[in-house]
């Protein structure tokens, strides 16, 4: 199985400079509006980094999920839950990387944007985004609606969530001790 993953994972390498080049133009573009929309508002700028690295992973996971394959490939609609795991290595392996692609995902929108700090929130746009992507696959024919992929990507933007609590409760913590010390 994990071969099967390494694999996959190393023949997504090849999209990495379209994903990082579109990333970038679509980043710049967004924070400008963004930002200057705030400008306006009188609010203060968006942090450019967090926004930014969530932009471009956006862009990465679209081409991963949509651009790379060939209409026609696999088309259809598969809503019986858990009809992908446990039938094959190949199968299993599909199972697992749907979780990795979305675990950058939830950790990466709380870091952007405060509102998906919240629990529900995140969970509910990684499930949204991912109900997005299995939709135009099937409109397109780029590959197939399963449910399971819906449960496994929202289970990926949970850990990643997850993740973003851990590192802000590690290193969170730290940073606003120090402002306090340098306060006194």
């Amino acid at each position: 199985m994990f071969k099967y993953i390494y694999r996959d994972m190393m023949s997504m390498v090849r999209f990495l400079p379209y994903g990082l080049a579109m990333g970038l133009l679509l980043a710049t573009l967004f924070l400008g509006v963004t930002n200057g929309i705030r400008r306006r508002k009188g609010k203060a700028p968006m942090p450019k980094a967090p926004a930014a690295a969530f932009v471009i992973y956006l862009s990465l996971m679209i081409i991963i999920t949509f651009l790379s394959r060939e209409s026609g490939g696999s088309e259809g609609l598969d809503l019986e839950l858990f009809s992908t795991w446990g039938i094959n290595d190949r199968n299993n392996a599909f199972v697992i990387e749907n979780v990795l692609l979305f675990v950058p995902y939830g950790f990466l929108a709380p870091a952007a944007f405060d509102r998906y700090r919240n629990f529900l929130r995140c969970l509910a746009l990684g499930a949204l985004t991912s109900l997005c992507i299995e939709t135009m696959q099937l409109i397109t024919g780029r590959g197939i609606f399963q449910i399971d992929d819906i449960l496994t990507n929202t289970l990926g933007a949970v850990i990643g969530f997850g993740l973003y609590g851990v590192i802000m409760l590690l290193f969170g913590g730290k940073r606003r001790r120090r402002s306090c010390r340098d306060a006194s």
